[in-house]
């Protein structure tokens, strides 16, 4: 049996269920595309009807696709190559019109330096596209900032039941499955506003039974995760305390991450008292997501989000009403953009713990202070090139730890001067193993330069060495002793000079 979401998936527009003001919106912008050449973002819950829709909308206006899966090719040279060119080429493979439609399905599954650039480089395709460009996604803010600027936006809401359902009556007849009406309304409400997935649901029921009731419906009612927004919304506004921490057991979120969402989101309708006690309430789960992370015990979670979720609604003082723009944490984005600098912060700390034989944080929390204490703006010239050399610092973490910039005459030359000590300390503490080698290669060459000077030494050598078997014979075993202790003597008076060098440089 064929996949249904396939078979049934719409042709057209008009047969995309549910978003009916998303739907004309993207017509629109795909009418006037000529007017703004912008790119657009179609974001929603998966199963909504997104790829759907832009596949709907090409075969409306009789424009080929080109269509790239964020999952499958990430890197910026993929999307250079396919989205990039697609997005320049010319009429050879484009519509009536000179248009081709370029899908770029799970565009916030690109995530800048994991994929290679992949981010960067989707926006600057899209700022430069020739030719129409639709992102779809599932999670509008996992796509970086400069993305979402540089696009229109279209969002694509839950499924409703009342549009489910007949979607689902149209496929029965389709196929000629019998059913029940309160069949088709049980598995609508189970899946939560996904259409795709109660497409799924119907069939795989449907191949089990001759004719659909409401008692073959078994599918269980699914694990959803409720939208962060919507549950601010309920925490702050509606839910009272015991409301709150049930909405939170849905929301796809750690206590950590779920703490900054409330944290700067809280503002935006609480004021004067109730304010200060919902920062009380949020201190205390800070606290006790702090004894997490140094116990490892993940069981103190649950009076972190008891603070943050039934502490924050208790605080609550009358109805807050009204439509409120809440946002993503400004932690994260400091962190973004302060991760080069923290970085170059543990890179130096790891130096100094494997040079210091100590902890990383504790290099990290203790020395490296009282080090950029010490050498502020390289007052101390002296110790901050001892510093560099100890450490092997480069420019910018000897501006890192001093204050002072990295491309200041000043820093690089405190790095040039430490380079040179490190190498005058290498040649110091070598001995002479440097030297001797380059003396005995010499050595060697000039006793290669006369041969006939080495057969002579040779056949003097011979000529002794027959003298010497001769006197030993005639000398006996005493003369035989006297001489091997005198030889011992004296090889212990005079130490090999080669091996006293090696010696000093290991």
């Amino acid at each position: 049996m064929s996949d249904w979401t396939e078979t049934y998936r719409p042709t057209t527009l008009s047969e995309v269920r549910g978003n009916n003001k998303a739907r004309d919106q993207l017509k629109e912008w795909a009418e006037t595309w000529e007017d703004h050449r912008d790119s657009v973002i179609v974001h929603g819950s998966p199963g909504v009807g997104k790829t759907s829709a832009a596949h709907a909308l090409a075969n409306d206006l009789g424009w080929p696709v080109m269509e790239l899966n964020a999952s499958d090719s990430r890197g910026a040279d993929v999307i250079e190559r396919i989205a990039g060119e697609a997005s320049k080429s010319g009429t050879l493979t484009a519509g009536s019109s000179g248009r081709r439609l370029v899908i770029l399905d799970e565009a916030d599954n690109f995530h800048g330096n994991a994929d290679y650039g992949g981010s960067r480089e989707v926006t600057r395709v899209v700022k430069d596209a020739n030719q129409p460009i639709v992102l779809v996604a599932n999670e509008f803010y996992d796509m970086s900032q400069s993305l979402r600027s540089a696009c229109e936006t279209i969002e694509f809401r839950d499924v409703s039941k009342r549009s489910i359902v007949p979607v689902l009556r149209d496929i029965c007849r389709r196929e000629g499955v019998e059913f029940e009406e309160e069949a088709l309304e049980k598995i609508a409400e189970n899946t939560s506003g996904d259409l795709r997935s109660a497409v799924n649901d119907l069939q795989a029921v449907a191949e089990e039974a001759e004719r659909l009731t409401v008692d073959d419906v078994v599918t269980s009612e699914r694990d959803t995760t409720e939208g962060i927004f919507d549950f601010l919304d309920a925490l702050i506004k509606e839910e009272d305390a015991q409301g709150a921490l049930y909405a939170s057991y849905d929301v796809d979120e750690t206590p950590d991450d779920l703490l900054n969402w409330i944290e700067d989101n809280v503002p935006k309708d609480y004021e004067g008292e109730e304010l200060a006690d919902a920062y009380e309430f949020l201190s205390n789960a800070d606290r006790w997501l702090g004894r997490v992370r140094a116990t490892q015990d993940y069981s103190y979670w649950r009076y972190a989000t008891d603070n943050m979720t039934a502490g924050v609604a208790a605080s609550r003082q009358g109805s807050k009403g009204g439509w409120t723009r809440y946002g993503p944490p400004s932690y994260w984005s400091k962190l973004g953009r302060t991760k080069g600098t923290r970085n170059t912060r543990d890179a130096i700390a790891e130096r100094i713990a494997e040079r210091d034989g100590t902890s990383v944080a504790t290099a990290r929390r203790e020395i490296l202070p009282f080090l950029s204490a010490m050498t502020h703006h390289c007052k101390n010239r002296d110790l901050t090139v001892r510093m560099a050399a100890i450490y092997e610092l480069d420019e910018a973490e000897v501006s890192f730890v001093t204050g002072s910039g990295k491309d200041t005459n000043k820093v690089q030359s405190i790095v040039e001067d430490a380079e040179e000590r490190r190498e005058a300390e290498t040649v110091e503490h070598s001995g002479s193993a440097f030297f001797e080698s380059e003396s005995v290669d010499s050595d060697s060459v000039d006793s290669g330069e006369d041969d006939s000077s080495n057969d002579e030494a040779e056949t003097a050598t011979d000529s002794g060495q027959q003298s010497l078997e001769a006197s030993s014979t005639d000398a006996g075993t005493d003369v035989e002793a006297d001489d091997a202790t005198a030889e011992s003597e004296s090889a212990a008076e005079e130490p090999d000079e080669d091996q006293s060098g090696l010696s000093d440089f290991f």
